[in-house]
């Protein structure tokens, strides 16, 4: 069950009966239109939720938050983050329409208040006035390196806010090929937080601080960051 992995979070029963609507919701979309390969009880409660909300371990998503999930899929972790913090205002970004509108289905399904769905490219809105520089953390569960998921979040990131990226044991190789992405982009590494879960899955959380602007070149242009990281 759902509520003996959470035992590390204070989680009331209307809590727990959204995570799991939200599974099911998940689960009954996911029969027509791929969202997940994971659709076993326990896995799915380890490796979507439980990890969703290991970001809390940061204790930067705490309080009122403005935050981006790039690259969001069928809504990790944005969806958890909101569910466990109501107070958070999130956007959820995927460049494929079916997510969205099933997200869309999400937020109304759940009544979900100060979060929002859109349907675009990072590297095309991360230029634009509305979204250039505005959030307190950007956050990815993207599979891509993390040079690449650098150069797409930075631009989404205000002076003195956070990029948060989730990662496996590889951490370390790509925190090294990453290096010049994250100063470039004007960041620096503040933390890296081993955050082990159940199955003996062993996962960490790399906190990159924004120490000043982005140049207004970034992200590239054309799929540049994916093809050519920096």
């Amino acid at each position: 069950m759902l509520i003996d992995y959470m035992t590390d979070y204070d989680l009331d029963t209307d809590n727990i009966d959204k995570f799991e609507k939200y599974k099911e919701l998940i689960l009954k979309y996911n029969e027509h239109t791929n969202l997940t390969r994971i659709t076993e009880d326990d896995e799915f409660n380890v490796k979507h939720f439980l990890d969703s909300l290991s970001l809390f371990k940061t204790k930067k998503f705490d309080g009122e938050k403005k935050i981006i999930d790039i690259g969001t899929g069928a809504g990790f972790p944005g969806i958890p983050l909101k569910l466990y913090n109501g107070q958070l205002d999130i956007t959820l970004l995927d460049s494929l329409r079916k997510r969205i509108d099933f997200l869309n289905g999400v937020i109304e399904e759940l009544n979900l208040k100060k979060i929002k769905a859109i349907h675009a490219r990072a590297e095309e809105i991360a230029r634009t006035e509305e979204y250039r520089e505005q959030f307190d953390i950007a956050v990815s569960r993207a599979v891509a390196n993390l040079a690449t998921l650098t150069e797409y979040a930075m631009g989404f990131v205000k002076v003195g806010g956070y990029f948060i990226s989730q990662k496996g044991p590889e951490y370390k190789e790509e925190l090294e090929k990453a290096k010049r992405a994250i100063e470039l982009m004007g960041g620096i590494v503040e933390d890296v937080i081993h955050t082990p879960l159940p199955k003996d899955i062993d996962h960490y959380i790399i906190v990159v601080k924004k120490l000043k602007k982005t140049d207004k070149k970034y992200p590239r242009g054309g799929g540049k960051p994916r093809k050519a990281p920096l």
